[in-house]
C-alpha cells in the first residue's frame, strides 16, 4: 500500500502488488488500518481516492495464500477478522472516500470498493464477489453492506452466481456510482474529488454519519446532533453565506 495528498485536498492510497494484479495479502489487510490512520490524522486530507497500480484494481485474496490459512480453522478465523477489520476502518474513514476501479475488482478487491463511499469504474472493468467459486464463507459485515448498497435480491444475484460483471452492468446494478469510458476514468475521478475537496468538511462529516445511522439502522438523529451542535459557531456556515452573497467560492 502507497498513500501521498496532493495540494488539492485530495489523497491516494494505491494497492501495490502490480506483479501480481494487486492480489491482497495477509499484511496488507493488517497493514490497512494504520495506514488509513495516518490519512485520517492529517488535516490536509479532505478526500480520499482508493486505487490499484498498473491498470487493475485488485484482483481480491492471495490464493495460495489462502489456501495456506484455510489448513488450520484457527488461522482461517483470525485472517477473516483481520479482513473485517480492515474493511471496517475504510468504512469508517472520517473522510469522504471514492473507489477508482479499473481492471478487476474481485472478491476482497470489490469489498474494499463497496467499503468506500462512492465508487467510480471503466465501464470495462470487471467487478464481483466470488465465495461461491471457492466454498469460503464470507464474514456477516461485508455481506451485509453489500446487501445495504445494491439491496437483497442483487446482493444474491451477485453472490450466488459468483460471476463477474462490467462496469457498465454493475452501475445499473447500484454497485457503481459512475461508469466511464476508460480513457476518462481518473480525470472525472479527481474532478469529482476535487469538486467535495472544495465543499464544507462540517457538512460532508454530518452527511456521511447521518446516512451511515440510517442505513445501519441507528438513530440518525443522535448522529446529527453532535453535528449542529458545532455548525452553530464553527465558521463554516458563515464563510458559506458570506461567499454566496459576494459571488465567490467558499474557503472551507
Amino acid at each position: 500500500m502507497r498513500a501521498w495528498t496532493g495540494p488539492d485536498g485530495v489523497a491516494v492510497l494505491l494497492v501495490d502488488r502490480p506483479e501480481r494484479r494487486n492480489a491482497l495479502t495477509l499484511a496488507m489487510w493488517r497493514a490497512l488500518p494504520g495506514v488509513l490512520d495516518r490519512l485520517a490524522a492529517d488535516p490536509a486530507v479532505r478526500v480520499l481516492l482508493l486505487a490499484g497500480a498498473g491498470g487493475t484494481f485488485s484482483a481480491g485474496a492471495d490464493i495460495a495464500e489462502l489456501l495456506e490459512v484455510y489448513a488450520d480453522p484457527r488461522r482461517a478465523d483470525a485472517y477473516h477478522r483481520d479482513n473485517v477489520a480492515a474493511e471496517e476502518a475504510l468504512a469508517a474513514f472520517p473522510r469522504p472516500t471514492l473507489a477508482v476501479v479499473r481492471g478487476a475488482a474481485v472478491g476482497g478487491g470489490c469489498q474494499l470498493a463497496v467499503a468506500c463511499d462512492l465508487r467510480f469504474a471503466a465501464a470495462d472493468a470487471r467487478l464481483g464477489i466470488t465465495p461461491a467459486k471457492l466454498g469460503v464463507v464470507y464474514p456477516a459485515v461485508p455481506t451485509a453492506r453489500l446487501a445495504r448498497l445494491v439491496g437483497p435480491a442483487r446482493a444474491k444475484y451477485l453472490l450466488y452466481s459468483a460471476d463477474l460483471v462490467t462496469g457498465a452492468r454493475a452501475e445499473l446494478l447500484g454497485l457503481v456510482d459512475e461508469a466511464l469510458p476508460g480513457p476518462d476514468l481518473e480525470a472525472r475521478a479527481l474532478e469529482y474529488a476535487r469538486t467535495v475537496a472544495g465543499r464544507s468538511p462540517q457538512t460532508l462529516g454530518a452527511a456521511k454519519d447521518v446516512v451511515a445511522a440510517a442505513v445501519e439502522g441507528r438513530d440518525p438523529q443522535a448522529a446529527a446532533e453532535p453535528w449542529e451542535r458545532r455548525s452553530r459557531s464553527a465558521p463554516d456556515v458563515r464563510e458559506g453565506l458570506a461567499a454566496f452573497l459576494e459571488r465567490r467560492p467558499p474557503r472551507f
